[in-house]
């Protein structure tokens, strides 16, 4: 399905998101460091499982919003609080103040407010795009988010550093912006709000409205196959997530400063902390490069062999990283790492889509980002892990949790064939 083809909301969103995308990737991936900095590491691996546990409820409650309120209500709230919460990270970085805790809290609220937004622009894309056509759109999305990530980095390894107050506030901006426009050129598509079949929910009270987005919420875990993909998930999300959090720290304590490329008597060197940014903004220009061509090839084989594939690939590149510190042979561990990436890219969202019922689609995908939300809560316990048993054995542990990961991928698809099967006969009765 060609760009032109698609719906507006679709194409507002694409390139307003990549903007916001490329100033988020100029800070987000050196926070680890930052709190490493500011608090040490063990208190820095904490204060991330605290930022992230607020992350994993606001998520769940964004799903709920996002169904109940709207997809475009939520995605303007969203949008309009992350500008407001980079306002105060800008001023906590400014020439006036240097205050390291109230960056924490404004990094926080900035991911509560990014909880919200995307359960409600993931459904969206369920909402106006044929089942047929999910799995790439999705995939151009990502493309378009990784894009960013090439430049972010490299860009961000200059100005997080140098420039953070004025690269703050080119984000809340950014933020305000991308709200008006949301609000001035998005319209509304969520099947119950589109078929006034809320009316009832208005008339809840306040504590009605959590007790019934608890049991939905009972209803999707009951769900054994949707339970397995999100245990999966948590598992593998171990080792990407990590991206930002030990690969960064190892990187900059252990990467020494060292030649990338000869040309006669100019050379360029990288190490530490720029060499960091180099090997993330290459794990961006590979899923810019090749999403969309490897979607359309795994869509050729069976999910449940790319889930799988996917996940040992991912413990083959993190076993890789942990142990060397040559800078070719990390971008080479990369590209297995990408690899891993961008297999499941688009059949992840679509598997969801396969499994969520119409009228709940913002929950099942709020209930589905839980494998990166939950991920991404556990993952920092990595850096306190390092100091007890050194870089070595954090990364053979991640990759362990990576092969667990694909076994639980396999029986997962046991039980949705099973599941597909019992249907099947129902239907013939």
């Amino acid at each position: 399905m060609k760009i032109k083809h698609w719906d507006v909301n679709l194409k507002v969103r694409l390139y307003g998101e990549f903007f916001v995308n490329v100033l988020f990737w100029m800070f987000f991936p050196f926070m680890a460091i930052y709190f490493s900095d500011e608090f040490g590491k063990g208190m820095a691996g904490l204060l991330l499982v605290v930022s992230q546990i607020f992350g994993v409820l606001a998520n769940l409650v964004g799903g709920y919003c996002a169904d109940h309120f709207g997809r475009k209500k939520m995605m303007v709230i969203s949008s309009i609080g992350q500008g407001f919460s980079f306002l105060v990270f800008a001023f906590a970085n400014s020439p006036w103040l240097d205050a390291p805790m109230l960056s924490f809290i404004c990094f926080t609220i900035n991911g509560i407010f990014g909880s919200f937004y995307w359960p409600a622009s993931m459904a969206m894309v369920a909402d106006v795009v044929e089942e047929k056509d999910r799995n790439s759109v999705f995939a151009v999305f990502y493309t378009a988010i990784n894009i960013a990530v090439v430049f972010g980095p490299v860009i961000g390894g200059i100005f997080f550093f140098q420039h953070r107050f004025e690269l703050l506030l080119a984000a809340a901006v950014t933020s305000f912006v991308v709200g008006l426009l949301l609000q001035k050129l998005v319209r509304e598509t969520s099947p119950a709000l589109r078929e006034q079949k809320i009316k009832t929910n208005e008339q809840l009270s306040w504590y009605g409205a959590v007790a019934k987005q608890v049991a939905n919420y009972k209803v999707i875990f009951k769900d054994k196959t949707f339970l397995l993909f999100i245990v999966a998930g948590v598992l593998a999300a171990q080792t990407f997530m990590q991206l930002d959090l030990i690969m960064a720290v190892y990187t900059k304590e252990l990467v020494p400063m060292q030649t990338l490329l000869l040309l006669g008597d100019w050379d360029i060197r990288v190490g530490g902390e720029k060499a960091f940014g180099l090997i993330v903004a290459f794990n961006g220009l590979l899923v810019a490069l090749f999403t969309v061509y490897i979607t359309k090839q795994a869509d050729k084989f069976r999910e449940r062999d790319v889930f799988i594939a996917s996940s040992l690939l991912y413990g083959v590149g993190i076993f890789m990283f942990g142990q060397t510190t040559l800078i070719w042979l990390l971008l080479v561990a990369m590209v297995v790492f990408t690899l891993a990436e961008v297999m499941v890219v688009g059949i992840q969202q679509g598997f969801v889509s396969k499994l969520a019922p119409e009228q709940i689609r913002g929950q099942y995908f709020a209930a589905a980002s839980l494998r990166f939300t939950i991920g991404r809560t556990i993952a920092p316990f990595t850096l306190s892990i390092s100091l007890w048993i050194g870089y070595t054995g954090t990364f053979i542990i991640l990759t362990i949790l990576c092969v667990v990961s694909a076994l639980i991928y396999y029986v997962m698809y046991q039980q949705f064939e099973k599941k597909k099967t019992v249907a099947v006969e129902r239907v013939t009765v």
